[in-house]
């Protein structure tokens, strides 16, 4: 059965592929391919340039057309990786074999067993995965998280003078103002993303149990884990850890993957609070013309957006807790567990690209329905008792909570007209019953830090 949109068993290569497709020269079985031949290039011109006895003859002129193999690589060279591997039945063997053949049909077939010299696959895998993991983030994820938030930003600077009531426990509070709400979301995304900068990209390089033992044993006058840590640091552009097992310890992507699901926790926070408030009318939502809101009732518009971002986020956190509690454990010097599931780290990363372009349309879709925000204020002022009892506390006023809560509890509505009463009765003076009746659900907002 040919690969499809309708036969894909994933809906990130069904349904959602379109959504996602870029993701494809980052996390894709060619895409892993082409970042092996980087870094078994990257490795084989590090060591021209020790230089290595053998190699010190090896014209430099030649590094660009070396590089070019990657820069150049197409799913036709993919193909041919795969070929040699249904032979070698090892993937990374594989690519040495095709990078042999390479080097054949470029001439320089002489130094071509100094491809992998020394190597185990791992230390190919294990610094490939950081360097795709990094170009996607830089490429694709990092834009489209500035873009939300940057919305995000602009939707709280316009609105930040809209008073709204607030909720706490479901139930009518302290107003707030909807810029302010929106922008709760917007400084805890940004101090996530400054910790999230902080994660090294880390890669593991140093032969068969991470001890260069195949390396000093061939050439001992060399000191390989300067070389190991300049290659991977300043050539890769890695945070080589130093000290390993046959594989990467993980560590780093695990927190990494933690970072993601925080930010991704906040955007489920986010979107099940938008969708609260379309339920509160306080938005509305543009619709195309001809689009269908329900199969059965003509007059909804269902917040989808919001509920397909919040779900596909849900999905990428399963995914990211089960790679950040699995990849940091490992059987003695090396089990291969890690190895499978390092092939889906693509996966979680697309679910949050399909949720976050959902979460930008619909934000881009909103309507503010002021009105239903001041009738809902207007409804409820009951709200400003916690103002009046705080300032006749102020005013040494005799139990000024207990009055406060009397009134309302006593009265099944509470209106301006029932507050301006309770304050014309106060024995206090006619400054403060100016100061408490200037009291109103729209302006009794605080202040905001942004």
């Amino acid at each position: 059965m040919k690969l499809s949109a309708l036969t894909a068993i994933s809906p990130i290569d069904g349904r959602y592929r379109k959504a996602v497709e870029i993701l494809a020269d980052y996390f894709s079985e060619g895409a892993l391919i082409k970042y092996r031949v980087q870094v078994e290039i990257e490795y084989f011109i590090a060591l021209c340039e020790l230089p290595l006895p053998q190699l010190n003859d090896f014209d430099k002129d030649r590094y660009d057309r070396l590089r070019e193999i990657y820069l150049s690589f197409t799913m036709a060279d993919a193909a041919s990786v795969k070929e040699i591997e249904k032979t070698t039945n090892h993937d990374v063997k594989a690519v040495e074999y095709f990078l042999k053949e390479k080097f054949d049909a470029l001439g320089i077939g002489s130094h071509k067993e100094f491809i992998h010299f020394g190597l185990t696959s791992q230390d190919i895998n294990n610094t490939a995965l950081p360097i795709s993991i990094m170009a996607a983030c830089h490429d694709v994820l990092k834009p489209m998280l500035d873009t939300v938030t940057e919305k995000l930003e602009t939707m709280a600077v316009d609105w930040k003078s809209v008073p709204m009531l607030a909720r706490t426990h479901g139930q009518p509070a302290s107003p707030t103002g909807l810029g302010k709400e929106i922008y709760v979301f917007v400084d805890r995304l940004k101090r996530q993303f400054e910790l999230l900068k902080t994660i090294p990209n880390s890669g593991k390089f140093g032969g068969a149990t991470g001890n260069f033992n195949a390396h000093q044993v061939a050439y001992p006058d060399i000191d390989w884990v300067a070389f190991g840590n300049n290659f991977l640091n300043n050539v890769l552009g890695l945070d080589r850890s130093r000290v390993t097992t046959q594989i990467e310890h993980y560590d780093n992507l695990a927190a990494f993957c933690d970072a993601l699901k925080r930010i991704n926790t906040i955007l489920i926070d986010l979107n099940r609070d938008i969708w609260s408030y379309i339920s509160m009318d306080y938005f509305k939502q543009r619709i195309k013309p001809g689009e269908v809101g329900s199969s059965t009732m003509p007059h909804k518009v269902n917040p989808i957006d919001f509920e397909n971002s919040e779900g596909n986020l849900g999905v990428a956190n399963a995914v990211f807790e089960h790679l950040s509690a699995k990849l940091p454990i490992s059987r003695l010097q090396r089990d291969l567990t890690d190895s499978t599931v390092t092939r889906n780290v693509g996966v979680p990363i697309a679910h949050t690209v399909i949720a976050l372009k959902s979460l930008l349309r619909g934000l881009n879709k909103l309507i503010l329905n002021e009105d239903k925000i001041r009738s809902d204020l207007q409804n409820n002022w009951a709200v400003v008792a916690e103002a009046i009892q705080t300032v006749l506390r102020r005013e040494g006023y005799p139990e000024p909570y207990e009055k406060l809560k009397e009134l309302t509890r006593t009265y099944s509505t509470i209106d301006q007209k029932a507050i301006a009463g309770f304050v014309e009765n106060l024995d206090v003076s006619d400054a403060v019953k100016q100061e408490l009746t200037a009291i109103t659900p729209e302006n009794y907002t605080g202040v905001y830090d942004f």
